[in-house]
């Protein structure tokens, strides 16, 4: 059967994510790791360094204003699992409200930005880029703010790295992930945008 966006949707549904080897690879295939990662929604980490350059930064963010320079932007790299196929899938489930970006901008340069998938409460963040200094880290704080106000309860990164742990993201087993996912798209959410990387530093500080 062909992938499309609704079989896309059933596979996030049941734990699974599409991937391709590289950019110029037809070839989609499922994953499904022993091992998951997430962001608890809770425990997003806010250093002294990232909470002083978003205080003072020139930089802004938007939501769902450039989807497409998202999604080019995390796939402007040497090794990149998103085809064409896996692209216009994404593009194709953000014209139906599915799938979403958050960008952060430095006047009128794309320079950082995150998009992934929403479920009911569950969002699935897809990837992430970066082209100045902490901006993948203020898309990801921004992001964390933004799902807490709408309501979601569980943040999935699907892997974690160096970068996502030293912000909090965390492992927990496929059995784990099933019973959160479970909950999770049972429940409403409303994808929200933070007023500004302040705004959130603001919200931040209180609830720590």
């Amino acid at each position: 059967m062909a992938l499309n966006a609704d079989l896309l949707l059933h596979g996030y549904s049941i734990g699974i994510f599409p991937m391709a080897e590289h950019r110029d690879d037809p070839e989609i295939f499922w994953v499904d790791p022993q091992m998951r990662g997430i962001m608890p929604l809770d425990g997003f980490h806010m250093s002294r360094s990232l909470a002083k350059r978003m205080r003072s930064t020139d930089m802004t963010v938007s939501v769902n204003q450039d989807f497409d320079g998202v999604v080019d932007g995390c796939a402007d790299r040497v090794e990149t699992w998103i085809n064409p196929e896996i692209r216009q899938l994404y593009n194709t489930l953000h014209e139906t409200d599915r799938a979403h970006s958050l960008e952060v901008w430095d006047g009128e340069n794309l320079v950082g930005g995150v998009y992934g998938v929403a479920l009911g409460a569950a969002f699935f963040g897809e990837s992430m880029f970066s082209r100045r200094t902490d901006a993948s880290k203020i898309a990801l704080a921004c992001l964390v703010e933004l799902l807490v106000r709408g309501g979601y309860k569980l943040f999935d990164t699907q892997f974690i790295t160096d970068h996502l742990a030293s912000l909090g993201g965390v492992e927990v087993t496929r059995a784990q992930y099933h019973q959160l996912l479970d909950t999770a798209q049972a429940q409403p959410a409303r994808f929200l945008a933070p007023n500004s990387p302040q705004d959130v530093v603001q919200r931040m500080t209180q609830t720590s």
